[in-house]
């Protein structure tokens, strides 16, 4: 019963991390690193990809992953 859920979660996080890098493929300077925020967003994402076994802690993972990662768009996109 889970497995559904779980395949539907991980091809929503693939498809958006796929558009976030060919968003970020043409803004972002070859030389240039990632931020604070995103690297923090990324550990979020990964956990709950980790501790996928537990639904509640894997999806609160990737809800604030996510949540970090929309803050740091925000974020960057109001500096410029």
């Amino acid at each position: 019963m889970q497995i559904p859920y779980i395949l539907i979660s991980l091809a929503v996080i693939a498809l958006i991390l796929i558009l976030l890098a060919i968003f970020l493929r043409k803004r972002v300077k070859p030389g240039q690193k990632l931020s604070v925020l995103t690297a923090i967003s990324f550990a979020f994402v990964i956990a709950g990809i980790i501790f996928g076994e537990n639904r509640i802690l894997g999806y609160s993972f990737m809800g604030v992953g996510v949540l970090i990662a929309i803050i740091d768009i925000i974020l960057k996109t109001k500096k410029k």
